[in-house]
């Protein structure tokens, strides 16, 4: 039996999560709306940008042909909500560590709405352990 452990993380203002995210594309394991979603693969890599306009835009690639591309309209982006998936005490050392969720949240403060979301193989306070886990 498996059992996860949800623990809420910081939130963040867009643009600190867009600089730190340019800087981790390697650890993205999906991103989507709640229409759609682009997921992972072993021989698909993510490339992260801005266009003219400097909206942010999130591209899925195979080689040199696009796969699927998300451009961000954040110009009401409240925060990004982060919440962390842990493994427990329960789990097998074979076992994925959790990971994290991140929720660009727009609308009215009162009640915020999901736009975009990103999965990522670690939450963000966890860089510097992700800069050892990489030099390993």
């Amino acid at each position: 039996m498996v059992t996860t452990r949800i623990v809420t993380g910081p939130s963040l203002d867009f643009d600190r999560f867009w600089r730190w995210l340019k800087n981790h594309p390697n650890c993205i394991l999906e991103a989507g709306t709640p229409d759609c979603m682009m997921h992972d693969h072993d021989s698909l890599h993510w490339h992260l940008t801005e266009d003219e306009e400097r909206n942010p835009v999130v591209q899925l690639i195979l080689g040199k042909m696009l796969v699927g591309e998300m451009v961000l309209d954040v110009h009401d982006a409240l925060f990004v909500q982060s919440t962390l998936a842990e493994a427990s005490a329960e789990d097998t050392e074979d076992e994925e560590p959790g990971h994290c969720l991140f929720e660009v949240m727009t609308g009215s403060s009162d009640e915020p709405v999901s736009r975009y979301h990103f999965v990522l193989a670690h939450g963000y306070d966890e860089e510097m352990i992700h800069h050892i886990r990489m030099a390993q």
